[in-house]
């Protein structure tokens, strides 16, 4: 790969990753906050600059090798928002809204991201480079946000079946916790979840691009 394409590939990937993965965990963070926990808060972390949510291996390294290797799925994380689950009002119910508000931050930046898509073609402002930016930031919204609603703890979608499920069955799933990366390693590694939600992610975008007019 040519310096123009690595220079090319980081212009149009690391904005929308970026602001993808700091937007979720700052949702994690403002949800926490409005339920009782201020710990976010007093880390440090209620920011929407994205140097006090970076990951050096999540954020930086990951992302860096898929666009060096010049692979045209890219992925990573940001440090994780603390949350004391002991202070929100009703722990059980409320850490369901605060794990349900990264993925839906994600959402809504693929809206987002749709609409600016958009308003580039209404223009007919010819720009490969923002073009590229808003289709990618589409994607890697909506495959952040499928992702982590995958129940399996700690991923969101684990903690928010905590939530929902009766206390002892509650209990045994959040057991997982410890060994859920391993698990979610795992499956990454079959294509568990390229087959579990590749045709979801094909209708969200079809969804997202009908209510914008694409």
């Amino acid at each position: 790969m040519s310096l123009d394409q690595i220079l090319f590939y980081i212009s149009v990937y690391v904005p929308p990753l970026l602001f993808a993965i700091t937007l979720h965990e700052a949702a994690h963070g403002y949800a926490a906050r409005y339920f009782g926990d201020n710990s976010a808060y007093a880390a440090g972390r209620l920011s929407l600059n994205p140097v006090h949510h970076i990951d050096p291996i999540g954020t930086i390294a990951l992302p860096l090798i898929f666009i060096v290797m010049g692979t045209p799925f890219i992925f990573g994380w940001a440090k994780p928002v603390p949350v004391d689950i002991g202070r929100l009002h009703n722990p059980k119910r409320d850490m369901m809204y605060v794990a349900a508000a990264g993925p839906l931050a994600n959402l809504m930046m693929a809206f987002l991201w749709a609409v600016v898509l958009r308003l580039l073609i209404a223009l007919e402002f010819d720009s490969e480079v923002l073009m590229s930016m808003c289709i990618f930031g589409i994607k890697i919204n909506i495959i952040l946000m499928l992702f982590n609603l995958f129940p399996i703890p700690p991923l969101d979608g684990g903690r928010i079946l905590v939530g929902l499920l009766p206390m002892r069955a509650a209990i045994k799933l959040a057991s997982l916790e410890p060994y859920g990366m391993f698990i979610v390693v795992a499956l990454l590694a079959v294509g568990a979840f390229e087959f579990l939600f590749k045709d979801l992610f094909i209708g969200i975008i079809k969804v997202i691009f009908y209510l914008v007019g694409l």
